[in-house]
């Protein structure tokens, strides 16, 4: 490899320092060093500030040239490249060089985002979002013992004292996202289990999940629980409220314990199902019952009252209730509920 940077360096003179940047990696690789030694290392090597930071722990180091932990950032970052592991961005690492980038510099970083993600992938738990989906389900599911879900959480990375917090997600945005999005720089796993994804966590912030996203997020604490609660959750979610807290809904959630073929047969929810033919109607109707007043719900749908008062009053005479009185607004709630609960 001496020989060869030594021939390369005659054609291009930053081709030997470009080899000798992955000998240096390389070296430390063997040596098997840890994260704290790796931006140690590179700092010298960079002759500035090097950091690293990883999304899962929002775990952050910064090493000054000397090996001494730098002082708070006085430079931004000159140069900045993604670790990625299993083709998931876990985290970045950055050069703080003062004047224009080094000849070196992208090398330098290329390599150190390779070693980054091999020692992350070495020691521990991987700190990738996405999970093995057996571990996951043997977590949740109602069959396992406490002694297989500790084993499970502890090779997921938990604390297995730890509450967990179960979501249950249906998304076009990929998982790993939405995780990383909803529990920044805490413990989140995910995983898809048929049409449902399945993400873990210490917590879960309700305000953070991506436009395009429903989910039902179960209680903390028994996480097989959790995501029973969570799976319920998410059967409640609409266009217009995709994220829903189970222990929001209160006695709504016992209407998802109505079997099936009972909810069919009511002839509320006979008439939603009419109703949903027309798509104006049944918006109409959703927003509201969302507001119960007829101007909030023309001002959410872009028209003017009368005309909402109007198409109330034919949605009432179609449902055969009176739907602008707090009786026939109960039943109009009920049943829409529960037409949704059946995933019409």
């Amino acid at each position: 490899m001496e020989a060869l940077a030594a021939r390369l360096s005659h054609l291009d003179p930053d081709v030997e320092g470009a080899i000798r940047v992955v000998m240096f990696y390389d070296t430390l690789m063997r040596r098997r060093v840890d994260l704290p030694a790796l931006a140690r290392a590179s700092a010298g090597l960079a002759e500035c500030v090097t950091g690293i930071r990883l999304h899962s722990t929002g775990r952050t180091l910064r090493m000054a040239p000397d090996g001494r932990e730098a002082a708070p950032a006085a430079l931004p970052a000159s140069t900045t490249v993604a670790v990625t592991l299993d083709d998931e961005e876990i985290g970045t690492v950055w050069l703080e060089r003062e004047g224009e980038p080094g000849a070196l510099d992208d090398a330098v970083l290329d390599r150190l985002a390779i070693a980054v993600a091999t020692v992350v992938e070495r020691y521990g738990p991987a700190r990738t979002t996405m999970a093995d989906p057996a571990l996951v389900e043997l977590v949740i599911s109602a069959d396992g013992d406490d002694a297989a879900r500790n084993r499970a959480l502890r090779l997921l990375g938990f604390p297995v004292d730890a509450p967990i917090r179960v979501a249950a997600v249906r998304s076009g945005v990929p998982l790993e996202k939405v995780g990383s999005l909803i529990c920044h720089g805490r413990p989140v796993k995910a995983a898809s289990l048929g049409d449902v994804g399945i993400i873990l966590a210490t917590s879960v912030d309700p305000v953070r999940f991506p436009e395009g996203v429903r989910a039902g997020i179960g209680a903390a604490g028994c996480p097989r629980r959790s995501w029973q609660e969570a799976r319920t959750a998410l059967r409640f979610t609409t266009a217009r409220q995709p994220v829903i807290r189970y222990d929001e809904l209160g006695a709504l959630a016992l209407l998802a314990r109505i079997p099936e073929e009972d909810t069919r047969a009511n002839a509320d929810v006979l008439a939603i199902t009419s109703l949903a033919a027309d798509p104006e109607d049944l918006r109409t109707l959703d927003a509201y019952c969302a507001t119960g007043s007829v101007r909030q719900a023309a001002d959410s749908l872009h028209l003017h009252h009368s005309s909402v008062a109007r198409r109330l009053t034919q949605i009432g005479k179609s449902l055969g209730v009176e739907v602008t009185e707090p009786a026939g607004l109960t039943r109009a709630r009920l049943a829409l509920a529960l037409w949704r609960l059946l995933g019409e």
